[in-house]
Order: structure tokens, then sequence, then C-alpha cells
């Protein structure tokens, strides 16, 4: 797909647009697949008889030559009994593998694109080992973070340097060795091991354990985080900071949260950051008890614009309301609050907390994060406030190719797993009619797959069971189709008459609707793929009805 930008648009639009290039280019391209795509996207025979249990990463940037070198260590644990085999170890070029041992032992290796082939020695089912491989090179430089990923290199505004990465869907095995498939994150939690001038500090993941000075003018920083975690949100963070803490009195108790921004931006931070516990206060009230309590929350400022790093949000939105001051939704609503706080953080929950397989199942992490901001604007505001929010961000739905991408090759679907799939859960909502019930599902959602990977399936299955209302079609035609479904209607023999259209088989989605635009004449029809017809109050020849603003649906009266 991809935003084909014709003739001229409106603010809101453009920076959709721009918003969705890292997704939708990639999702375009889909006309074949090889030997790479399926070794990247699959748990194929070099991943699937072991299970990954720690992290413990080493890195040392270069700032001059823009290299870095480190030590990966990976400790696993055998899934079944294992004869002398080979494992698939994830590091993408222009990097280098320099050695690799396993149980201290060094071991033989080959390269296969940007998968490494590692001679195993074997072992029994449940033995645990250990995968140590030291690495070095230039890693890929990324040109528009986080759109196209890679490893950020460049200066703050008072000339210091400033390093980072942003690797989601390109993958952290573009700068260290890792089991780079988002179906196995480690159970036990990872550590991150920076080396820096000791003129700059290291932020990463979870808590810091340790501080050591060298003899050479530099500093190893050690963060730890002991929940599981995925490839991509294991990211360092290397510049002239600027910290500050409070704490939160939540679900589960006390919560740290801490932010590290630039010295520059101390007083904007310290302002600004006041949207970080009132985003914590309502989505603990909808989704739950955050999920990383023992890893604490905390944002830093990054050199773009932002993505949802477990326990440590990189935050770039410029001290801003809105996206970049700008209001996705076109309602002022969004302009209410920082959309990288709001969107974010709710990552804590929809990405991090519950994490899909395939990437082919974003909508599960997009979808419902993208449903955050207006339930944060519901919470605030009032529920039209959070109606008006959601309605507004249909200008950004494309409808170009289906949101659900193409399994075990590293496909996402439509950059529509945003804001269509947003809506799609917000017609789900309307259907369940309570929002204490719907509050209760997505509380039980985070609950019954907390720290897990899932299948999008799983959460469909999930959504309608607790429900109780079917949901299967909805799925279908929202998620695998870019149709908008048509609700055709016509006036006969003193009853309303009415189909759906533009619809997979068997559609029979509900729908609210509304006589001559009196709202106290709101009645629901059940509308099938074939006519169907009923007596509705109000009616005549000349009757207009529409539909309930809150469905993403078109409709056509016919004679």
């Amino acid at each position: 797909m991809g935003y084909i930008i014709t003739g001229r648009l409106s603010s809101v639009a453009f920076i959709a647009a721009l918003l969705f290039i890292g997704f939708t280019s990639f999702a375009q391209e889909n006309k074949g697949f090889n030997r790479a795509d399926t070794l990247r996207g699959s748990n194929g025979p070099g991943r699937s008889w072991w299970d990954l249990l720690h992290y413990d990463i080493t890195v040392e940037p270069d700032y001059p030559t823009q290299t870095i070198k480190g030590i990966s260590i990976m400790r696993i644990r055998l899934l079944d009994d294992v004869g002398s085999t080979e494992a698939q170890v994830d590091l993408q070029m222009p990097m280098q593998m320099d050695s690799v041992f396993v149980d201290n032992k060094l071991v033989k290796m080959s390269r296969d694109g940007n998968a490494w082939f590692i001679q195993f020695p074997g072992g029994k089912k449940n033995q645990q080992h250990i995968i140590q491989c030291h690495y070095s090179g230039k890693p890929r430089r990324a040109v528009k973070a986080p759109w196209d990923g890679g490893w950020v290199w460049t200066n703050d505004p008072a000339g210091n340097p400033w390093m980072t990465v942003a690797c989601q869907g390109l993958g952290a095995s573009v700068w260290y060795p890792c089991k780079d498939y988002q179906a196995d994150e480690p159970d036990q939690g990872a550590i991150l091991r920076m080396i820096v001038p000791d003129t700059l500090m290291a932020v990463g993941n979870g808590r810091l354990i340790g501080e050591i000075s060298g003899k050479t003018g530099k500093k190893m920083y050690s963060w730890q985080v002991t929940n599981p975690i995925n490839n991509y949100n294991i990211v360092p963070y290397i510049g002239k900071y600027a910290h500050f803490h409070e704490s939160y009195d939540g679900e589960k108790g006390k919560l740290d949260m801490d932010y590290w921004v630039l010295p520059v931006n101390l007083e904007k931070a310290k302002k600004q950051m006041a949207d970080a516990p009132r985003m914590m206060k309502a989505f603990e009230h909808w989704f739950g008890p955050y999920p990383f309590y023992a890893d604490g929350f905390k944002i830093v400022e990054a050199p773009h614009l932002g993505m949802e790093h477990q326990s440590a949000i990189a935050y770039g939105n410029k001290y801003k309301n809105g996206y970049l001051g700008t209001d996705l939704s076109s309602t002022g609503w969004g302009l209410k609050w920082d959309f990288i706080i709001i969107h974010e953080s709710g990552h804590e929950w929809f990405a991090n907390n519950i994490t899909t397989k395939d990437i082919a199942d974003m909508w599960v992490h997009e979808g419902f994060t993208n449903y955050s901001e207006t339930l944060f604007t519901d919470y605030y505001y009032g529920k039209e406030a959070g109606n008006d929010y959601v309605i507004g961000t249909r200008q950004l739905i494309a409808n170009d190719i289906p949101i659900v991408g193409i399994y075990g090759v590293h496909q996402e679907g439509s950059g529509d797993m945003y804001y269509k799939a947003g809506n799609m859960i917000h017609m789900i909502r309307q259907l369940i009619g309570d929002d204490e019930t719907f509050r209760k599902i997505l509380r039980e959602m985070n609950q019954r797959f907390y720290h897990q990977t899932v299948n999008g399936s799983d959460v469909e299955s999930f959504l309608e069971k607790e429900s109780g209302i079917k949901l299967v079609k909805i799925f279908d035609q929202y998620l695998r189709t870019i149709q908008v479904p048509n609700l055709e209607y016509k006036w006969k023999k003193k009853k309303l008459w009415y189909r759906w259209t533009n619809a997979v088989d068997g559609f029979d989605m509900p729908l609210p609707i509304i006589i001559n635009s009196d709202s106290s004449n709101k009645t629901w029809v059940y509308p099938g793929t074939n006519w169907k017809k009923k007596k509705v109050k109000g009616l005549d020849p000349g009757s207009m009805i529409k539909a309930d603003r809150n469905f993403y649906i078109t409709l056509k009266k016919i004679d």
C-alpha cells in the first residue's frame, strides 16, 4: 500500500501519511517471499527446539566511527532431547559475529544473510545452556527513526553525543545477536550493560543495578528488567541527561515513575510529564494494574518521535500536546493531552504485556493502543468526547490492504491497524452496550494473557467468549477485507427492508438506527446479507434513517 499523496492534503492527513510510511511501505512488499523472509518470520528448525530464558547484553558504542561492539549472552532451555544440530541466531548485515561460545566452548558458525547458524552440541530436555556471541560492526543507521529504524547517532542542542536505537519491525538483530522472533521472549528478563564516556549517562529498561567506572574515561551502566520483554524493546539511551522522580499510588502499591530528559528541557518536562500519572490512573482503571511494577515506569527523551520501549518509553514529542502539536482526530480533544505519552504508554498493556507471536497480528498492539487514546479522553472529558475522538480519526483510514498481514514471513498488514482497528473495537464496545462489562473484559484480557505471547485468533476468541456476542464475521470484515459494510434499506408496504452489502458472506452485525434524525426514535436492526424487514414506529414512505455514528459503515437508500 502506501499513502499516495495527490493534490492538497490537510495537515492531519499529511502527518498521517508520514506516520504510516514505515508500516505501509513494508506491507506493500508482499509480491513474493524468499528463504530470508521465512528464516526471519517463522519458528523454523533452528529455533523451534529451544526456549529463550534470559539476555545479558553488553554494548560499547564508538560515537566518532559510528560503530559498536559487544557481547550478547543468551541463557536457553531445551524443549526436547536434541542431538548435535544448528541453532539460529539473528544478526543483521552489516554487523559481524566475531565468535560464538556454547557453554564456554568455541563453536563453528556460518552465515545465511541476516541469520547465523551456530553449531550446537546437543543436550537433554529442560537442560539449560549458555550461548555467548561476540559481535561488532557499523549497525544500520536510522534514516527517519522510528519508522526507518536502526541506530541513531546525533547531537543534543548543546552539542553532546546523543545515541539510541529504534528497531520495531526492523528487528533487534539490527544491533545485537538475538533470537529475533516475537513469539519467544526471555522469560526471566534481561540485563543491558552500556559502556560509554564518563561524561554521558546511559539509561536502559528496568532498574539501574550497577555503575562501574573505568580507567580510560569510560563508565559502564547496567540496567535490569525482571519481566519478559520483546526483543525490540531492549534499547539503550545514551546522552547528557537530567533526572526527576515521583511515586504513584497504583493498584499494586507504590510505582516508581522516573523521567530522563535533556537538561535544557527539564522545566518543560516537569510540566508536560504531568500527563504520565494521569495516564496511569486512566489506564489502570480501564485495563488493570500496570504490568511491570517490578521494573518501574519511566519516560526517556529521545532524538526521535517515540516508541513503546517497555518500562522506558521513548519520548520526542517536543513537549507539545497532540501529535507534535496537531490533533489527529481534528476534533480538538486530541490537543488536551500529549499523544506520545498516552499512546506509547498504552502499549505497556497492549504490545508489551500482551504480545502477538507474529507481526501479521499487530492490530492487537496498535488497535487497542489506538483505542486507549479514546478511553483516556473518555475518562477525563466524558463519553461523548471519547466518541468524538475515535470517530474523528476515521479520516485517517486508507482501506488499502487488509489489516491482518501474512503469517510466517514477518509481514505486517495495513497501517489501518491503528484507526480502523480502533474503530472496530469501539463498535464492539457499542454491541456490548455496558461500559462496566466492557471494562471488565479489558481488565480480564490483560490478566488472562499477562506477560504472554498470543495469536490474534486467541484475542478474537477471548472477546467473543467474554462478550457473549458473535464477533467472527465482524473480525473477518474489518481485519481481513478492505470493504466498508454498506446498509441498504428501502421502504415497502409500511415496513423497513434492509440488508448488508459490500460485506463478507454471513456478515450479521446488529446496528442501531435513528428515524428522521429523531434521537428518541432509535431502534436496533439485525441485518444479514439477505433482505430482512421490520415494522418501525414513525415510519412513512418519505422517512430517512441514519446509523448510530459510533458504527463505521456506509448507508444507502434504494428505490
